[in-house]
């Protein structure tokens, strides 16, 4: 029989009548269950009520077993980070070390910092197993009473309480609350990019030019009139990288008579320098105009290498110049792409071009620079491009108005960073800058942290030079007023400055340093929710990248100790703030630049470079051959990052003292990003040498 529906008792007392009832069962795998009422069964059982003692254990067994799982899993990674850095250890020669030189100042601090640190943490775990537990936050009591005092360990303790309280803490407070509000100043400019991009994105805003920009009905042959273009590769000492570049420059689709190609080695390396000779000479027999040029006087750099070139006579008869580094391989289409924008706009001075990386996938440095660069392209130069008419000049894969360049006092050797030098030289005169988003020049990115690592400090302190050179220019120009507050307090200032300073300074010194005086314990939203919202926005333009927020994050601020050091150097003439050292390329090429070498030039490469040769330049190039296959290749190694090494344990042993304290979210941050240090001081990331 169905049982009765009785809806009186959703408005009526319960007026149930009956004799309870218990029902033992004799099956143990079966729970005791009271009914006190005919329709008893049908109502829901409480969840604590049906449990017995065989299900208990076998739910204590299943935490214990993932308990122990996840043991295993933390045993095995801290066992493999050992074999790892034992392993880096004892393969690393004593020359394998990184060479501090001038730049020992921060080391010294560091090591200082870290000095005093383990002093404290002995110290107060010393108090904390004694139980002289005195703060809990934000309230610290104080024994005052000679009572209280147990020892003259806990009479020091608790003078270093009282200097902690009154002489410490209040200057850590407002130090701190100075980088947060940089901190949060530089995220609303972030933001504020990101907003403008997405209204680029909506509006489809983009530089635009006719179909046929240089059709002249009164030229004579073709119908067409296309400008003089001048193209550039500037090298040094670039054997990885020299035959793609000039390959894909010589490949332009651009009338021959209306181009010409210079070489510009700076090599000190004679088998190089006849290596880039034969490459010229090869193209030069297939009709392409390119010549080879090589100072004997190797000053100023890339720089001075550039104003050389400019110097020659025959410079005159061209209207613009492309410049592509070495391991920079243009389109066959990039000219018609970017100087049709001249066409009919005497302002402007720039086109700018986007790089693609290669050997993006290559290992997780390349990843993550990859992350810095999309957002730098894709964000902050195309924001910069359609709003200012102004961005920093990258260097390579752009197109200058000679004019431009000229008015604007050419190319000089003050800096390491020539490429901006030039640009706000060129914003001060007036001329105006395109960025294309669309136009993409592969090129590669430093696959070995050592590399990255110069680069890094060569593209930070170059910046505080060029600031400290130019800052008397920017105010006395003519330019606008607020084109003036662009330059100094965006440009230099917020994204040059600022940002490695706070970066450094909040992360690396102050949050440690708070776990030891924790009357000046930071927001757990300064070190977890913002960061983690600004990794975000800088992901966005790469959404591939998105997996590797976490690493993204640690590296940053791993990074920060190298960027700020170097903008000290720049901004102070520290050290190596004027020293440039070529970045290494492994000389890797696109999966169709691979395909097009060997299916079209392999079967006749040797035919087409022996054509019209003298018996002389045969003999040299048979030698040369032969040179390039016997050589061995330069044996290296990993180095040891001693600043990263020192940071490392200085954040590990804060994240020890947070871990008494009972600081959840502090203490696993600080734990990943000491142990970030670790990795990266050992070189543990990036290009790994057997």
């Amino acid at each position: 029989m169905a049982p009765r529906l009785d809806f009186s008792d959703w408005w009526a007392k319960d007026t149930r009548k009956g004799t309870p009832v218990v029902v033992k069962m004799e099956n143990p795998n079966y729970s005791v269950v009271e009914i006190d009422g005919p329709d008893s069964a049908f109502r829901p059982v409480e969840k604590s009520r049906g449990k017995n003692a065989k299900q208990v254990t076998w739910v204590l067994l299943l935490k214990a077993h993932r308990a122990v799982g996840c043991l295993t899993w933390l045993a095995t990674v801290f066992w493999s980070l050992l074999g790892a850095i034992k392993k880096r250890l004892s393969f690393t020669q004593p020359m394998g070390s990184e060479k501090l030189g001038r730049d020992k100042w921060l080391f010294t601090a560091i090591k200082l910092f870290l000095a005093v640190s383990l002093v404290i943490l002995g110290f107060e775990i010393v108090a904390y197993f004694r139980g002289w537990h005195y703060f809990q936050s934000p309230n610290l009591h104080i024994p005052t009473s000679t009572l209280e005092i147990q020892s003259l360990l806990h009479l020091v303790y608790v003078g270093w309480l009282s200097l902690r309280a009154d002489y410490i803490a209040p200057p850590i407070k407002a130090l701190s609350k100075f980088c947060i509000v940089l901190f949060l100043i530089q995220s609303v400019d972030r933001l504020v990019l990101c907003l403008g991009c997405f209204w680029i994105k909506y509006k489809k805003i983009k530089p635009r030019f006719d179909e046929q920009p240089f059709r002249n009905e009164d030229a004579e042959g073709s119908g067409f009139e296309y400008p003089m273009v001048l193209v550039q590769i500037p090298m040094c000492n670039e054997r990885e990288v020299y035959e793609q570049s000039i390959s894909a420059v010589c490949q332009l689709d651009w009338p021959k008579d209306r181009i010409l190609v210079q070489v510009l080695d700076d090599s000190n390396d004679e088998s190089i320098q006849q290596l880039i000779k034969a490459e010229v000479a090869k193209w030069s027999q297939k009709g392409v105009n390119i010549i080879y040029r090589h100072r004997l006087v190797r000053t100023g750099y890339k720089a001075g290498n550039l104003k050389s070139a400019m110097s020659c006579d025959y410079v005159e008869a061209y209207e613009y110049v492309a410049i592509f580094d070495a391991d920079f391989q243009p389109t066959p289409d990039f000219l018609k792409l970017t100087v049709p924008h001249f066409k009919d706009n005497p302002e402007l001075g720039l086109v700018q071009a986007r790089w693609t990386f290669v050997n993006k996938d290559e290992n997780l440095l390349t990843r993550l620079q990859n992350i810095n660069l999309c957002f730098h392209f894709e964000v902050e130069q195309q924001v910069n491009g359609v709003f200012l008419n102004f961005f920093g000049f990258n260097g390579t894969a752009g197109v200058w108005r000679i004019k431009a360049l000229e008015e604007s006092g050419g190319w000089l050797e003050r800096t390491t960073v020539e490429d901006m030098d030039i640009a706000v030289r060129a914003h001060l005169h007036g001329w105006k800058f395109i960025y294309l988003n669309d136009v993409k020049v592969l090129c590669e990115v430093p696959e070995s942290y050592e590399a990255y690592k110069k680069q890094q400090h060569r593209w930070h302190s170059g910046p505080m030079q060029l600031f400290r050179l130019c800052l008397g220019s920017i105010l006395t120009s003519k330019i606008a007023i607020w084109k003036k507050a662009n330059l100094i307090l965006l440009f230099f200032l917020l994204r040059k400055l600022i940002l490695p300073f706070y970066s450094f300074t909040l992360f690396c010194i102050i949050l440690p340093l708070t776990m030891f005086v924790p009357e000046a314990e930071l927001p757990v939203w300064v070190i977890c929710y913002i960061p983690v919202f600004m990794s975000f926005l800088n992901l966005l333009p790469s959404p591939k990248s998105f997996p590797f927020i976490v690493p993204y994050l640690l590296f940053e601020n791993t990074m920060s100790v190298t960027k700020f050091n170097a903008m000290v150097s720049g901004l102070f003439q520290l050290g190596s703030s004027y020293e440039w050292i070529v970045t290494k390329k492994a000389g890797r090429s696109s999966e169709s630049d691979l395909l097009s070498i060997t299916e079209k030039e392999a079967p006749n490469k040797k035919s087409q470079l022996l054509r019209g040769v003298s018996d002389s330049e045969l003999l040299e190039l048979s030698q040369l051959e032969e040179q390039k296959q016997a050589k061995k290749p330069v044996k290296k190694t990993n180095k040891i990052y001693h600043k990263e090494l020192a940071l490392a344990f200085l954040l590990l042993t804060a994240a020890l003292r947070s871990l008494l304290a009972a600081q959840g979210v502090h203490f696993y941050f600080l734990l990943f990003q000491g142990v970030t240090f670790l990795l990266v001081g050992l070189d543990l990331i990036g290009e790994q040498m057997s």
